[in-house]
């Protein structure tokens, strides 16, 4: 038997496409059928092949059915809820009175489409004290943000629906979209001989295989293949001049040493033949509208953040911003970018960007004998032991915890090390929303219903939460007395007692998630929604026009009403801003309302592209790039390896020449070893491989029960990458440059 029709969404990337389920089974708990959902403003009916697997998510059997403690002999028993929260607001208001609560660390709070707990963490956060957090962000977007954020004065997004030359640099969209509709954008631009696919990438990718220029650059020579690019365009006089001199207050610098590069060496480093790069050169510098986008594949490899200031020196010097099909400024409802705030991490002295602690030092930051380490740990929706750079050390010290509480989904590889495991709904078992907001100039906003209510003894990250910050004695009854009156006498004057009660007292501001859920009006399918009140207060008050040319116009409180209204009771999500091209230079929000190019760092760095290559270890003579999103990966939102109809064990990619010189084919296991580790892993023979690159999957690696006990199909990558390779600036990891030896199996080293 199966229902209606009923509207979600996809979770398994950002774009978090709208879908339309049908729900079935036994208990009416199964998703049946999916389909793209037609109405979404965004993705308008597109659905990948990846979003028709989700049953395997929400029905897997290794997702958690209540509360669990772990006992003194390791093992782990089901306590009632009740107990779980006193106990772990007493083991944390312990770590908080004792060492501070700066010492109390969270990490996560927004992975892929499950968004709505890094709001409510935010109470319990300050419930505790606790200043630190981190997330993937981190180990991503950092150098991206930080270089933006110099230069422009926050991030951009690119308009590739109306570019004529589409740029991709160390990214994949065909399987890691991130551009609404991806596919389907990118087979327009590739069939059209009036306009240009130009893909920067060392393997041949789905993306690359439609590009018209495939700069097949070598792992790690981004840096050099971007400079000479550049350095081709200002040489044959292809930048803006027009451009240049209205909006930017300093390039000279960068300028003068592009006119003095030496082209033809920076190719060459880059392992690219000149003339191509010219070609593609001349296609970007002539271009009426450029787009472009950079992922991991550069923002976890050598060079990082120089590689995201030379993208940001392309975008400004060819004039690529402010007009259709060029990059644009966001009205995001929460902003995830900024910049490098002054403050460092306790132990490492790290920097902090976008209020982010780097990944590679949260180990150190917890092992280190220092008064202001880390004590105890939130772990929400995240899975660090798996996900962050070497798996081993990362164990190491969430197993020296104080305190570690996971609130997940399933039984993750760091829950496992827990004290305390707290059992959060499904994303389809509560209410959730997309705060991926990159749209323009039509940005779309949805808060998706729940399907059905919490299965087992799950309960939602916003229920986790309030009862947490109550137990810990941040907020009350007496708290929440005045606005559930407010509430029973309408959505205006309950706005108006929140903003008069709660927003000019420290403490209940502080509170202000929590009490939002508990008192706000709204149904049970969207009651986790509350939370969006007070953020689209503040969009009105920041965003007026836009919302206004969205159809919500008014005062800033109408404004924030009507939309509230209009996202709480539409199934499909919302457009709630439109933007004007016109409007988009007074909106670079740099203190001068200019762009910068000439950093002096980013310059110095630059000068030392000119030393030459440090000496390779003859002991792995290949480069890994540990983590590769493929058909079947999705990081490790799916943990049953049955939703994988292809490369189910998750095959190592290497080249025709390098399997014959190691005498192995196609299916054949051979061993991966880095310096961290090694790994036993089947090989698939492919020429979309440079020579010398391997590539492995992400979303592998994790156990899942089976009959026989837990299964872990395929590998982790983070049992063969390292905290000490990342990047100098930002500390994001070097995960897709690894140095790797293989051998065929019955191999023996001297």
């Amino acid at each position: 038997m199966t229902t209606a029709w009923r509207p979600t969404a996809c979770i398994l990337c950002e774009c978090n496409c709208g879908l339309e389920v049908e729900l079935g089974g036994d208990d009416g708990r199964r998703l049946v059928k999916l389909r793209g959902d037609k109405a979404h403003p965004a993705s308008r009916g597109y659905a990948c092949e990846k979003a028709h697997r989700l049953d395997y998510y929400q029905n897997g059997r290794d997702l958690l059915r209540a509360p669990l403690r772990r006992r003194p002999d390791g093992a782990f028993e089901e306590i009632p809820w009740d107990t779980a929260i006193r106990e772990v607001a007493e083991r944390l208001a312990k770590v908080q009175a004792t060492w501070g609560g700066d010492t109390i660390f969270y990490y996560g709070g927004g992975g892929q489409g499950n968004h709505l707990p890094g709001a409510y963490s935010t109470a319990t956060r300050r419930a505790l004290g606790s200043r630190h957090r981190s997330s993937a962000l981190a180990q991503e977007k950092t150098g991206e943000f930080w270089i933006s954020d110099r230069v422009m004065g926050t991030a951009t997004r690119a308009d590739f629906e109306h570019c004529d030359v589409a740029l991709f640099i160390g990214k994949n969209p065909w399987h890691s979209h991130s551009i609404p509709r991806a596919r389907v954008t990118l087979k327009e631009i590739a069939k059209d001989p009036a306009r240009t696919l130009v893909v920067i990438d060392p393997r041949r990718t789905e993306t690359a295989e439609l590009a018209d220029i495939h700069l097949a650059v070598k792992p790690g020579g981004d840096a050099w293949l971007l400079e000479a690019i550049l350095g081709v365009i200002v040489q044959e006089g292809l930048f803006d001049r027009e451009f240049v001199d209205a909006h930017v207050a300093s390039a000279e610098a960068v300028l003068e040493r592009l006119r003095g590069l030496d082209v033809a060496r920076a190719s060459a480093r880059a392992g690219v033949e000149v003339e191509l790069v010219r070609r593609a050169a001349r296609a970007i510098g002539g271009a009426k509208a450029l787009s472009s986008f950079e992922d991991l594949g550069v923002q976890m490899n050598h060079h990082s953040t120089l590689v995201s200031y030379l993208h940001r020196v392309l975008v400004v010097l060819t004039g690529s911003y402010g007009r259709p099909g060029t990059h644009h400024t966001v009205t995001p409802m929460v902003s995830f970018t900024g910049g490098a705030s002054g403050k460092k991490s306790p132990v490492a002295g790290a920097p902090i960007v976008a209020g982010l602690v780097p990944c590679n030092v949260i180990a150190e930051e917890i092992l280190a004998d220092h008064p202001k380490r880390y004590r105890a740990m939130i772990v929400e929706g995240a899975n660090p032991a798996h996900s962050l750079a070497d798996s081993k050390k990362m164990r190491e010290a969430l197993s020296a915890l104080d305190t570690l509480v996971v609130i997940d989904v399933a039984m993750s590889e760091t829950a496992k090390l827990a004290h305390y495991v707290l059992p959060a709904a499904t994303q389809f078992e509560k209410a959730e929303a997309t705060f991926f907001n990159f749209e323009f100039p039509d940005n779309t906003f949805h808060l998706r219903p729940r399907l059905f209510p919490p299965g087992a003894d799950r309960l939602p990250e916003a229920e986790i939460h309030a009862r947490l910050c109550e137990a810990l004695g941040a907020v009350s009854e007496a708290d929440y007395a005045p606005l559930r009156e407010a509430a029973r006498a309408g959505r205006q004057a309950y706005a108006e007692a929140f903003m008069a009660r709660v927003l000019p007292d420290p403490r209940l501001s502080g509170q202000a998630p929590v009490l939002l859920y508990r008192t706000a009006d709204l149904p049970d399918d969207v009651r986790d929604g509350a939370v969006l009140l007070g953020l689209v207060f503040r969009l009105a008050m920041e965003h007026g026009p836009s919302l206004a040319r969205a159809g919500f116009g008014g005062s800033p409180l109408e404004s924030a009403l009507a939309l509230y209204d209009a996202i709480v009771t539409r199934p499909s999500g919302v457009v709630f801003s439109v933007d004007d091209w016109r409007e988009k230079h007074a909106r670079v929000p740099t203190p001068d309302g200019k762009m910068h190019l000439d950093l002096p760092d980013m310059l110095a760095e630059l000068a030392r592209l000119d030393e030459p290559d440090a000496p390779s270890d003859p002991a792995f003579p290949f480069v890994l790039s540990a983590g590769e999103r493929r058909s079947f990966t999705a990081n490790t939102i799916i943990r049953d390896p049955e939703w994988r109809k292809k490369d189910r064990e998750g095959a190592l990619r290497m080249h025709p020449d390098d399997a014959a010189a190691l005498g192995v084919g196609d299916g054949d296991a051979v061993r991966l070893t880095t310096k961290r580790g090694e790994a036993v892993v089947v090989v698939e023979v492919t020429d979309t491989m440079r020579r010398g690159h391997l590539a492995l999957p992400n979303g592998l690696g994790t156990s899942y029960p089976s009959t026989d006990g837990d299964a872990v199909p395929g590998v982790a990558p983070n049992e063969l990458t390292s905290v000490e390779d990342r990047d100098p600036f930002v500390g994001t990891p070097w995960h897709k440059h690894v140095p790797a030896r293989v051998e065929r199996r019955d191999a023996r080293r001297a």
